[in-house]
């Protein structure tokens, strides 16, 4: 039955929110988790493991996300595993998640100057207290802007989980569309919501890089 868009749907849409952001933060968790691992082992000095951080990087990067979201939902199911919407879509964004920040991570750790390094291997530090003390507290001002950017990109990218029925912001959305008919109020909505969430995260970056000056 077409009825008209009222505040109660748009209630649910606020409602289905919560489920965008709990998606946001299990993939940027579970991603952040994989991306320090990759960008560890992408300036690693074992050859074998930078080129399988590498590999991950690029296989990651060039498949599609919508390709992991069907892998772990239907795909799995081939094999009699049967896995729910929120493990398929918490998975695959983490997958997806841990290679672009793995790549920003390993960029920002080998921006530092090469002679950083070798002062603190001069001094008789082992690769991890090299990392700890000297490389890392440097990188981490040049990594906090575009790991913030990159986390604006996850929140909207949670919308693909709509395609094997997560009931996120845009699933919702689509569902309030079918009951309503009303497809530009709703989704002009879910748009004005998706800027309320991502526009302060935009604005907090470039603060970050103004004030840790990372353009210097």
């Amino acid at each position: 039955m077409i009825r008209e868009f009222t505040f109660i749907d748009f209630l649910y849409l606020l409602a289905a929110t919560r489920w965008t952001l709990a998606l946001t933060a299990v993939a940027f968790a579970g991603g952040g988790l994989v991306g320090l691992t990759v960008a560890l082992l992408r300036v690693s000095a074992l050859a074998p493991m930078r080129w399988l951080a590498g590999l991950y990087v690029l296989v990651v990067q060039g498949t599609p996300l919508l390709v992991w979201l069907f892998v772990f939902f239907f795909g799995l199911s081939i094999f009699g595993i049967a896995v729910s919407p929120w493990i398929a879509a918490a998975a695959s964004f983490s997958i997806y998640a841990g290679a672009f920040l793995g790549e920003i991570w390993r960029g920002c750790l080998q921006a530092i100057p090469r002679t950083q390094w070798e002062a603190g291997g001069s001094l008789g530090l082992s690769f991890v207290q090299q990392l700890r003390y000297i490389i890392v507290p440097q990188a981490l001002r040049l990594a906090i802007p575009p790991t913030v950017g990159f986390l604006v990109q996850l929140i909207k990218n949670t919308s693909l989980a709509a395609v094997i029925g997560f009931i996120e912001l845009t699933r919702e959305g689509q569902l309030t569309t079918a009951s309503t008919f009303r497809p530009f109020t709703v989704y002009l909505t879910v748009a004005a919501i998706y800027f309320a969430l991502c526009f302060p995260l935009t604005q907090w970056s470039r603060r970050l890089e103004r004030r840790l000056h990372v353009a210097r």
